[in-house]
C-alpha cells in the first residue's frame, strides 16, 4: 500500500496525461481487462469497483468447490490488483452509492463487467411452489454467497429434478450426489455441508428440451459426473436411436463428448437394491409444462411436454412439441436455464438481459462523458466458460487501449472525486489491504476444519473484519 503512495506522489507531476480507468465488477471480465490493458500501457491508473467487499466474482460464488484448479486464475488476478497502478475498492454498489454518469465524469474510460446475477424462470404454473429451487441460489448457497446464504432447501425426499442440462445443472447434480466426506475437503460452507449431511436423495433426472446431440455440458463435467463414487448413470436407450450413425461427421468436441455418452450407455447400468447407491438419470427431448403441487402448494411433481426435433443440420435442429405429456414424480426441482443480467444503472439499457454494444463499446449521445465499454456476459449474455469471457475482455481491452490512445488532454479527477460521492452514502469502502485480511481470516478458520478456507457469509462481518 506505501508502495503505491509513492509510486503515485512520484508520478503526480505527469499525472494529468495517466489515462483514468473505472472497471466495475471484480470477477474475471474485469479483472482480464485489467491484466491486458497493463500490460498495453505503461502509464494508466486503473480503479476497479466491486458491490460487494471481497473480489473474483464469478471464480469466488460460482465454481464448484471440488473444482479447486479453476479458482487458481485467482492468483494472476491477485498480482494484477498489488501493482501499483490498479487499486481495488469493494462494498461500492453502482446505481446505489455512485452513478454512471457521475463515473464518466471522473473517469476517461469506465468499462461494465457486472456479469449476470438473476437467473431466467420459466414462466409455467406453480413455479413458486415449496422447493422450486434457482440453480443460481443453490451455487450461491454452498459457495457462500451473502445474498443466499439464509436459503431454504428440502433434501428429505428422495427424488429431485434439475430442468436444464448445462454445466451449471451438472455441478448441482454432482454437489448432490458427491459424498459427504469428500465434500468436507473443499471449501464449501459449513452451512451447505450440514444440510448435505442429511440428505436422503437417492435419484436426479437431468431433464433436457432437446437430444442428446444438443446438451449444452461440456465432456469435463460428465466425465466427473461418470466417476462419482457411488453413483450410477441410467440412460433411456430410445433417446440415442440414430446417434452413433452420426458420429463421424460431428465437430470434435461434441464427437468426443457424444462417444462418451454412448459409452456410457453401453454399460448398461441399472437400478438395484442397494441402499447406498444413487443414481443420475440424464431425460432427453422434455420440456416442463407446469409444476405439480398439493393443498399445501409443495411440490410432487412436474408435468413434462415430449418433444421431438426437426431440421437437417443435427446440432442446430429446432425443438417442437409433440402434444404427448408425461409426469416426472419428484419432490425437489431445479431451475437451470440460464442468467441474465440486472439493470444496475438507469442510465444502462438492457435488451434480452443484456447491454448492446459494438465490440465493447456501448454507443450513446454524451460526447462530453468518457467512452463506456461492457465486457464479460453483461455484454455477452451468459454463455461460454471462464476461458470465452478471458477472450472477450481481452478484445474489448484491445479496443479500449486503442481508444485510450487518442484520448482528449481533459484532467479526470478518478476515485478522488468519485470517492467525495460516494463517502456521503457509505463510510465503508474496502480496499486491497481490507480484502487482505478477510482472506486471512477465512484461511485460518478453514484450517481448523481441514478445509481450503471457510468464507465468510455474512457482509457485515466482512466489514469488521476488513476495518480491524
Amino acid at each position: 500500500m506505501t508502495y503505491k503512495i509513492l509510486r503515485r506522489a512520484l508520478c503526480s507531476s505527469s499525472y494529468k496525461k495517466r489515462p483514468q480507468i473505472c472497471i466495475v465488477g471484480a470477477g474475471p471480465a474485469g479483472f482480464y481487462a485489467a491484466m491486458h490493458i497493463t500490460k498495453k500501457i505503461d502509464s494508466v491508473n486503473i480503479d476497479i469497483l466491486e458491490k460487494l467487499p471481497v473480489p473474483f466474482g464469478l471464480i469466488r460464488y460460482g465454481v464448484a468447490p471440488d473444482h479447486p484448479e479453476v479458482k487458481n486464475v485467482i492468483n494472476q488476478f491477485t498480482k494484477v490488483a498489488q501493482q501499483p497502478n490498479v487499486n481495488f475498492y469493494g462494498n461500492v454498489t453502482l446505481g446505489k452509492d455512485i452513478n454512471l454518469q457521475q463515473l464518466r465524469q471522473h473517469y476517461d474510460a469506465v468499462l461494465l463487467t457486472y456479469g449476470a446475477e438473476e437467473d431466467k424462470t420459466l414462466g409455467i404454473e406453480n413455479e413458486d411452489a415449496t422447493n422450486v429451487i434457482a440453480a443460481r441460489n443453490f451455487v450461491g448457497w454452498y459457495n457462500g454467497l451473502p445474498s443466499d446464504k439464509d436459503l431454504k432447501i428440502d433434501l428429505s425426499g428422495k427424488t429431485a429434478a434439475i430442468l436444464g442440462q448445462g454445466n451449471v445443472a451438472l455441478d448441482v447434480a454432482r454437489i448432490l450426489l458427491t459424498p459427504i466426506d469428500e465434500l468436507k475437503k473443499t471449501d464449501i460452507t459449513e452451512h451447505a455441508l450440514a444440510v448435505l449431511s442429511e440428505s436422503k436423495l437417492k435419484e436426479i433426472y437431468l431433464v433436457g428440451r432437446r437430444g442428446p446431440l444438443q446438451v449444452a455440458f461440456t465432456i469435463k463435467e460428465l466425465r466427473e459426473q461418470l466417476k462419482l463414487k457411488n453413483c450410477r448413470t441410467i440412460w433411456n436407450e430410445n433417446d440415442f436411436v440414430n446417434v452413433e450413425a452420426v458420429v463421424p461427421d460431428l465437430p470434435r468436441p461434441r464427437k468426443r463428448l457424444t462417444e462418451l455418452m454412448l459409452k456410457s450407455l453401453k454399460e448398461k447400468q441399472t437400478v438395484t437394491d442397494d441402499s447406498n447407491i444413487s443414481y443420475f438419470k440424464p431425460v432427453f427431448f422434455r420440456s416442463p409444462h407446469k409444476f405439480l403441487v398439493d393443498a399445501k402448494k409443495n411440490l410432487t411433481g412436474i408435468e413434462l411436454v415430449c418433444n421431438k426435433l426437426v431440421g437437417e443440420n443435427l446440432e442446430q435442429q429446432k425443438c417442437v412439441p409433440t402434444g404427448e405429456k408425461e409426469v416426472l414424480d419428484c419432490d425437489l426441482a431445479f431451475r437451470s436455464i440460464g442468467y441474465k443480467s440486472v439493470k444496475a444503472d438507469n442510465d444502462l439499457a438492457l435488451n434480452h438481459g443484456f447491454v448492446e454494444n459494438n465490440n465493447g463499446i456501448v454507443e450513446d449521445t454524451h460526447p462530453n462523458l468518457a467512452k463506456l465499454y461492457v465486457a464479460g456476459w453483461l455484454g455477452t449474455g451468459p454463455v461460454g466458460v471462464i476461458l470465452h469471457t478471458m477472450g472477450n475482455a481481452f478484445q474489448v481491452a484491445k479496443v479500449m487501449c486503442e481508444k485510450l490512445s487518442s484520448m482528449d488532454e481533459q484532467n479526470r479527477g478518478g476515485f478522488e472525486e468519485i470517492k467525495k460521492v460516494i463517502s456521503e452514502k457509505n463510510a465503508n469502502i474496502i480496499d486491497w489491504n481490507g480484502w487482505e485480511k478477510i482472506d486471512q481470516y477465512e484461511k485460518e478458520q478453514g484450517k481448523l476444519r481441514g478445509k481450503p478456507r471457510e468464507k465468510i457469509c455474512s457482509v457485515e462481518e466482512m466489514l469488521e473484519i476488513a476495518k480491524k
